[in-house]
């Protein structure tokens, strides 16, 4: 796991876009619990960095997919899943693995 940010970087109720070996991956802090998801909706591909966060879920911007932030899963559409990745903190540093 590498670090790919800092806690600090990331607001809380906040998003931030880091890429990590070639793929775009957005950290959302909710009340200081990070989650790193695709920043690809697996709908239409749509960015989810303007997506909003409402109670455990992150809502794609484009046409309002609900996905968990634990495990990604779409309870309306569940042949679309959002890539997760587990999260590591130490410190102030953000780790994620992306196998």
């Amino acid at each position: 796991m590498d670090c790919v940010a800092k806690i600090s970087e990331v607001p809380n109720f906040g998003k931030k876009v880091v890429s990590v070996a070639g793929r775009e991956i957005l950290l959302v802090n909710v009340k200081g619990t990070i989650y790193a998801v695709e920043n690809e909706c697996p709908h239409q591909g749509s960015p989810m960095n303007a997506a909003v966060v409402k109670e455990g879920y992150i809502s794609c911007p484009r046409h309002g997919y609900r996905f968990s932030l634990t495990d990604g899963r779409c309870a309306e559409h569940p042949e679309c899943v959002l890539a997760t990745f587990p999260v590591q903190l130490n410190g102030d540093d953000i780790s994620i693995a992306l196998d």
